[in-house]
């Protein structure tokens, strides 16, 4: 009770709260039960574990101390200075907020003095140190990386090693982070590695309940895994934009128990206006000690203005933790968020709780019809290794040139995790999901041609460094049908659309909706021969978005257990960002419950998961050919490449017109994929 009295008193964050009301003894029972959910999904790990880890750290920080007075006696520095060297472990990320699950891995960071290189220092001497020690396995170095690192495991616990040097002589033990000074001279590396320790300690000092911070943060990772939208590296979010979006509900409702904490993150991000940004603080544009890094402005930096969904972190130099978003993978995004307002909303009304529903597994390979596989290979398990982690880094910039040269027509769902084939232990799978934007008519019946798009991600892929003959990727157009059953847990193809699964049961409604309130419609099209061809159930629903205007709802903004009115919209956006909004129009969010406000709801709902036969999967004509892939990166420098002529297929051309009588036709996806190779080339073509 104390802490809900001195949380009325203190504003976290940029704008005053939304609401200050505590838990009732309903939300009390609803946030144990919670508890024990996440606690019996396996999500923390046991006391034996958690000592195992503490003892590792303290081996890893001996190590560190062993390696500096090394390369201080090798510097010839004095027998003083050899006697106070030191270097200090750092922890951060998941397991410095404590929300880590079992086995994860533990984000270190090591500080050293200015006469411990990178180089030489880091990534020689300690390299050589820890290769040498018989309890550290699977050692690697990524000193080319944004951040440069060492990974391996240590008594098999798994570590990622960052190097920061700053511009000091000796290391304090009682070293501050969080103080701005400590960047002072530092390079660019060392801000960017210094960076996750200085937001992890910021965001305790700003969310109002670390506790109801941890649980909630703990239920939604596990929520953004279990729907596929938990991967940084792929488009969508990785641990630190989650902890940031969490961070700031909790500001939003400083006084609120895990249980709500979850429902108002959905309901606030169904309805937060991207890309406006979301900040925990205000941006300091010096720092305190007028350092002048850069930080995130679009009204100074034009690359910022692209970014679609910014989550600025709060210390110094603020930074946009999400850039790898895309218009694909926030349209994702933005459906779950739907999806889980819903179902909490759901659960609101009922005193059974519904978080297995919540919690239900993203059917990826029911969701679409088409999909691209990318295979990778190479000649042994090391090369594999290292060319799978470099090829899934640039994965998602296959989804950001399809969206570039389809002018966002084509959207892209990729998978945020690549699968392995048993029987074939050198190669593995990358899966991504297309679809037609909904609303959008395929004009002319023509396709999407994305041959130069695919030319143009290998060229990328083949750049690696590292690149040797037999690493190699292959391309292909798979349909749901044909998918491998390597994907499926045990090698086995479920059921397709379980009628026990909320999406299938939405995506029911939303048919039986859109078929029953248009049942006089066009319900089947001529083709250019004559014959008809019938019409997924979707058909006048896709019709009805297309024209239908955006509709207003009214929202409310709940008051504070005084009665005065907490903060409105407006304020919700802070005042200093007021200016980079200028050139898009958002309200960021609504409110809850009280003054209505009209506010246009902006939400994409989830895509629907197809019921459609595979009859009407025929009669769209879609054919699967396999994309033989270059054999090695020597043949980008061969010149052009001859190309089979795609034969024409007859198409009926959609009427446009504007009477409201007429209806259009179906969208249909039409992929042409063809092979960059001379020998063998075959095309790749779906109607």
């Amino acid at each position: 009770m104390a802490s809900v009295q001195q949380n009325r008193q203190i504003r976290y964050g940029i704008t005053e709260p939304i609401s200050l009301g505590g838990p009732t003894e309903l939300d009390v029972i609803k946030t144990k039960a919670l508890e024990n959910y996440l606690q019996d999904a396996g999500l923390y790990e046991s006391n034996e574990e958690a000592l195992r880890r503490e003892e590792v750290l303290g081996r890893l920080d001996e190590i560190v101390k062993t390696w500096i007075k090394k390369i201080s006696r090798d510097k010839g520095l004095s027998d003083e200075t050899v006697e106070q060297a030191n270097a200090k472990i750092f922890t951060f990320g998941s397991y410095r907020l404590k929300v880590h699950g079992p086995g994860a891995d533990i984000d270190t960071l090591c500080v050293g003095p200015r006469y411990a290189t990178r180089g030489n220092g880091f990534f020689g001497e300690l390299h050589r140190m820890l290769s040498e020690l018989p309890e550290v396995t699977e050692l690697h170095s990524v000193p080319d990386a944004y951040v440069p690192l060492m990974g391996f495991k240590l008594n098999g616990v798994s570590i990622d090693l960052l190097y920061a040097k700053l511009p000091l002589w000796i290391i304090p033990e009682d070293l501050d982070l969080s103080d701005d000074s400590i960047l002072q001279n530092a390079d660019e590396q060392t801000v960017r590695s210094l960076n996750g320790c200085r937001v992890t300690d910021k965001i305790f000092r700003l969310v109002p309940n670390i506790q109801s911070f941890r649980t909630t943060l703990r239920c939604i990772r596990f929520w953004a895994k279990k729907r596929g939208v938990y991967s940084n590296v792929s488009g969508f979010l990785g641990g630190i934009n989650w902890a940031l979006l969490v961070a700031r509900i909790c500001q939003l409702y400083p006084n609120a128990s895990p249980n709500m904490l979850v429902s108002r993150f959905f309901r606030v991000y169904t309805q937060w206006r991207w890309p406006n940004p979301i900040l925990l603080c205000s941006i300091d544009e010096e720092g305190s000690s007028s350092l002048g890094l850069q930080v995130w402005d679009p009204r100074r930096n034009p690359k910022d203005l692209l970014h679609k969904m910014p989550i600025i972190t709060p210390a110094y130099p603020c930074m946009n933790s999400s850039y790898n978003v895309s218009a694909s993978t926030l349209r994702i995004m933005t459906g779950e968020f739907q999806r889980g307002k819903d179902i909490c909303a759901a659960m609101e009304g009922n005193e059974a709780d519904q978080w297995d529903t919540l919690f239900e597994p993203f059917g990826f390979f029911e969701a679409y019809k088409n999909y691209l596989q990318i295979n990778i290979s190479a000649s042994n398990v090391e090369d594999l290794k290292k060319w799978r982690g470099w090829v899934e880094s640039r994965f998602r910039q296959l989804t950001l040139v399809i969206e570039r040269h389809t002018c966002d027509m084509l959207q892209c769902h990729p998978h945020p995790h690549g699968f392995q084939d048993d029987s074939r232990p050198l190669q593995c799978s990358l899966f991504m999901g297309l679809q037609r934007k909904q609303g959008v008519t395929a004009v002319g019946g023509e396709p999407f041609d994305i041959r130069r798009t695919i030319e143009e991600f290998k060229q990328t892929v083949y750049g690696y460094t590292l690149w040797s003959p037999r690493m190699e990727i292959n391309v292909s157009h798979v349909m749901r049908r044909s998918i491998p059953s390597f994907v499926f847990p045990g090698g086995v193809r479920p059921l397709r659309n379980s009628k026990g699964t909320w999406d299938s049961k939405r995506s029911s409604e939303q048919r039986v909706s859109s078929t029953g309130s248009s049942s006089s419609t066009i319900t089947s099209c001529e083709s250019k021969g004559g014959k008809k061809r019938k019409l997924g159930g979707d058909e006048t629903f896709t019709d009805q978005l297309r024209n239908s205007k955006r509709v207003a709802v009214s929202v409310h903004v709940e008051n504070g257990e005084d009665g005065s009115p907490n903060s409105s919209v407006e304020s919700i956006c802070s005042a200093p960002m007021k200016e980079l909004c200028t050139k898009v129009e958002y309200d960021p969010i609504n409110k809850d419950v009280g003054e209505s406000h009209p506010v246009e709801k902006i939400a994409t709902p989830q895509a629907s998961l197809s019921q459609e036969s595979e009859e009407v999967e025929d009669n769209f004509g879609f054919r699967n050919q396999v994309v033989k892939q270059i054999p090695s990166k020597d043949a980008f420098s061969k010149g052009a490449v001859e190309v089979e002529e795609l034969e024409d297929v007859p198409t009926q051309q959609p009427v446009v017109t504007h009477k409201a009588s007429v209806q259009l036709q179906k969208p249909i996806i039409k992929l042409n994929f063809t092979s960059l190779s001379t020998i063998n080339a075959k095309n790749l073509r779906a109607y």
